[in-house]
C-alpha cells in the first residue's frame, strides 16, 4: 500500500525533464475513511456522491517543432476512485512534460487522462477514467473569479478555543421545523498531512434539515486550524461530522483550497445526485 510518508513530500527531488508517467503517487483513500467511521471495504457504495477538482496553472509542453506550449487544465477525480493523487507527484509529472514534445494538445490531453485515470483507479476492479480540459491561452481572460455563495459565517464575533477538529460543536434543531441555507467561511485552514505546511480554503455547506448552530459551525471550521490532513481527508470529515451530529436531510460540502506547486484541489461532496459545481477559482487562489 502506499503511504503518505513514502510519497516525495518534503523531499528533495530534481526535476525530470522528459516525460515520466511513474512519478505519479497514488495514496489510498479508504485507511481514513475507516478513521472517520466509514466501515467499508474497498469498492463498497459510499454514503456520498461527489469528486475532487484540480486546477493546474503551470501546464507546458513542446510541439512538433520545439516551441514551448502552455495551457491551464482542470481535472476532475470522481470521489469512488480508491487513490488520490498526491499532489507534489503530480507537480513533477506535470513538469516532465516540459520538454518533451506532442504533435498537439490533443495528444496532450489524452495522455493526461490515461496517465491520471491510472494512478486514481489502481488496485480496483472497477474501470473509470478522470475528467480533463485544458484551456488554450487565448481563453485565459474568459476565466472568472468569484467568491463561494452562500450567507458568510466570518459575520459572526465568537470566541474560538478549539484547533484540532471537535465534532462536539456542531448542534441543530432537530426537533424545530427544517429549513434550507448555504453557508459559506474563508476561515478554513488545516495542515499536509506530512510536511505540516499550512492549507488554507473557504468552504461552502450547502444543506436541508434540522437548523445548524451557525455559532457552532463556525467554531468548528477552525477547529482544523492545527488539523494535519490532505484536502479531501479533510472536506470528508466535516461532511460525516455535519451528516452524523446535525443530521440533515440532504447536504453538500465544496472547498476551494488555494494553489501550491501550482496546483489548487477543490473537493466537493454531496449526499444527492446534482450537477458538479463549475471549477471556478476563488480571489485567494
Amino acid at each position: 500500500m502506499s503511504k503518505p510518508e513514502d510519497s516525495l513530500l518534503g523531499k528533495a527531488v530534481p526535476y525530470a525533464d522528459q516525460y515520466d508517467a511513474s512519478l505519479l503517487y497514488p495514496i489510498p483513500r479508504l485507511p481514513k475513511r475507516q478513521e472517520i467511521g466509514l466501515n467499508i471495504k474497498e469498492g463498497a457504495t459510499l454514503p456520498f456522491l461527489g469528486a475532487d477538482l484540480w486546477t493546474a496553472y503551470e501546464v507546458s509542453w513542446l510541439n512538433a517543432r520545439g516551441r514551448p506550449q502552455v495551457a491551464l487544465a482542470h481535472v476532475t477525480v470522481p470521489c469512488e476512485t480508491p487513490n488520490i493523487i498526491e499532489s507534489k507527484s503530480f507537480k513533477l509529472y506535470l513538469n516532465s512534460y516540459n520538454n518533451t514534445r506532442f504533435a498537439d494538445a490533443t495528444e496532450v490531453q489524452a495522455r493526461l487522462r490515461a496517465d491520471l485515470g491510472a494512478v486514481a483507479w489502481r488496485g480496483s476492479d472497477k474501470t473509470g477514467t478522470v475528467g480533463v480540459r485544458l484551456i488554450a491561452p487565448e481563453l485565459f481572460d474568459q476565466q472568472p473569479i468569484h467568491e463561494l455563495d452562500g450567507l458568510s459565517l466570518d459575520r459572526l464575533d465568537i470566541e474560538c478555543t478549539h484547533y484540532t477538529p471537535t465534532p462536539e460543536l456542531l448542534t441543530a434543531a432537530l426537533h424545530e421545523q427544517p429549513v434550507s441555507e448555504v453557508l459559506t467561511s474563508n476561515l478554513l485552514k488545516s495542515n499536509c498531512l506530512v510536511t505540516g505546511q499550512p492549507d488554507w480554503a473557504s468552504v461552502q455547506i450547502a444543506y436541508s434539515g434540522p437548523q445548524i448552530d451557525q455559532g457552532g459551525l463556525l467554531q468548528y471550521l477552525v477547529s482544523f486550524r492545527n488539523h494535519n490532513e490532505f484536502h479531501e481527508q479533510c472536506v470528508e470529515r466535516i461532511y460525516m461530522d455535519i451528516w452524523t451530529r446535525c443530521k440533515p436531510a440532504k447536504l453538500t460540502v465544496y472547498a476551494r483550497y488555494t494553489r501550491r506547486g501550482g496546483l489548487d484541489i477543490n473537493p466537493w461532496r454531496t449526499s444527492h445526485p446534482q450537477a458538479l459545481p463549475a471549477n471556478v477559482r476563488t480571489a485567494r487562489q
